[in-house]
């Protein structure tokens, strides 16, 4: 898979675990995918969808810093929060949706098959261990689609490794991590919001 990374996504991953920030930067990160990925559905579909990529999102997150405490990198942590949703966009038929082919599936589970075996996470059932208490809300789902998958916003070829795309060039492995990462880049948080943590 190809994802973008920059100072904003390193802000993002410093501030997800600080006190009081940690949980407005979750609420806009939430709120950025399900608007990202909403916008690659047909409009008439797109409320129905709504609140299960919520939770679904809301979910991920803990993925992530699941995958970043277990010594993952932050582009290997977020590409495997994005395989899970791609896994629940195939499972409701939403390939419209989807960041690559059907046919990569497979590749992509494998690549961190020991991960997602750690925490019950398959194709099937792409939360896996990570699936909230009170469950995901449902939505209603297009499995005709899968029989002649057309997915206009996956890009295959990128199933070996995760690549990232600096905007300036699309490298393997990721970008370095820059010193003293700022947590008010990340979505949402104000200096007083830091401030706050750090009296928390």
């Amino acid at each position: 898979m190809k994802i973008s990374q920059n100072v904003r996504h390193f802000a993002s991953r410093k501030a997800l675990t600080l006190p009081v920030v940690g949980s407005i930067v979750n609420d806009k990160l939430v709120d950025l995918h399900t608007r990202v990925f909403l916008e690659k559905a047909d409009e008439d579909v797109r409320e129905a969808r709504r609140a299960h990529l919520d939770d679904f999102f809301d979910a991920t997150m803990d993925t992530y810093l699941a995958a970043l405490n277990e010594g993952y990198t932050e582009a290997e942590a977020r590409e495997i929060t994005h395989i899970q949703a791609n896994f629940d966009f195939y499972n409701h038929g939403w390939v419209e949706m989807m960041e690559f082919p059907t046919d990569e599936l497979e590749d992509h589970y494998e690549r961190y098959v020991d991960f997602f075996e750690r925490h019950g996470i398959t194709i099937d059932d792409p939360l896996g261990d990570f699936r909230p208490a009170g469950g995901v809300a449902s939505a209603p789902s297009t499995p005709e689609q899968l029989d002649d998958p057309e997915h206009p916003h996956a890009e295959g070829g990128f199933a070996d490794d995760v690549y990232v795309d600096t905007g300036e060039d699309v490298v393997a492995g990721g970008i370095e991590e820059p010193e003293d990462v700022d947590p008010t880049e990340a979505p949402g948080v104000t200096p007083d919001d830091v401030r706050e943590s750090e009296g928390a």
